[in-house]
């Protein structure tokens, strides 16, 4: 992963989720990757924590966002591996850290959040 790519990506990101719009924040994201988090379990309802297909992860994304109307997500670390990233950042559920794992044209495939154990 070149370190311009990332930093363009963590900037673009987070700058899409505190601006609330859902195309810009899909626009990351392949049209058939998973995402992967227990709060699934409860927004979407999916007992797995796993959603595939940007459609599935749209309307997840909607609920949440009408849920937290003033979400506002702030990067404290970037992590750089082979052909992922690990963001670490400042939200409305503490410190979070989200595993992006992207193809050969940038886009991600994968990604996993995981929350703050309080």
């Amino acid at each position: 992963m070149k370190k311009k790519f990332v930093r363009k990506f963590a900037k673009e990101w987070v700058e899409a989720w505190n601006s609330h719009d859902l195309n810009k924040i899909l626009s990351h994201y392949e049209s058939d990757f998973e995402m992967s988090s227990p709060v699934i379990k409860d927004i979407a309802k999916e007992s797995s924590g796993k959603l595939k297909g940007i459609d599935a992860v749209k309307s997840y994304w909607s609920k949440a966002l009408k849920m937290n109307p003033k979400l506002h997500f702030e990067i404290k670390n970037i992590f750089i591996g082979t052909n992922s990233i690990v963001l670490e950042y400042e939200g409305h559920r503490g410190l979070s850290a989200e595993t992006f794992t992207f193809n050969k044209n940038g886009k991600v495939i994968a990604a996993s959040a995981h929350y703050e154990s309080k």
